[in-house]
């Protein structure tokens, strides 16, 4: 049966590319979570007055990936320790955040976020949320398999 995981980590076209290489991943789909406005747009979003972040949603097959495997993908793909800013892009929507599903989900996730904060791997500190999944936005249709349609590092999924 599969499971869902919701991950930001900045502009969540190249997070979705990420995770659409992953062997078990059965779908993705980008996003909004952790705001306060219903149905946003990408347009609301980019304001920053929306609270929420982008974000890939996924399915995946617990018999194939562990959940642990997936938050190891979510730590590479970006950089925890920067501040609502990923490379250029800046804004409280592309904060670094794990959206939980499950209790057990919330559990692993922490003990991951504390096994790298003691690994010294980073100099600064990890700046991740972990925080309960809310209400999951689609992202407009043209932002879904975006790096694919443009002939860029794209998804792979079965």
């Amino acid at each position: 049966m599969a499971e869902k995981a919701t991950f930001g980590a900045g502009c969540f076209w190249g997070v979705e590319a990420a995770f659409c290489k992953v062997r078990g991943v059965t779908s993705t789909s980008v996003g909004y979570m952790g705001g306060t406005m219903q149905n946003p747009t990408y347009r609301d979003v980019c304001t920053g007055r929306t609270g929420h972040a982008e974000v890939v949603q996924l399915e995946y097959d617990p018999a194939q990936v562990s959940y642990e495997a997936l938050l190891q993908v979510f730590w590479e793909a970006h950089d925890p320790t920067t501040l609502n800013r990923q490379g250029p892009d800046k804004g409280t929507q592309y904060r670094s955040v794990i959206f939980y599903h499950t209790p057990q989900q919330k559990e692993v996730a922490e003990e991951s976020r504390k096994k790298l904060e003691a690994s010294g791997e980073y100099k600064r500190a990890i700046v991740t949320e972990i925080v309960p999944a809310t209400e999951f936005y689609p992202a407009e249709e043209y932002h879904q398999r975006y790096l694919e349609k443009h002939g860029l590092k794209g998804c792979r999924l079965p």
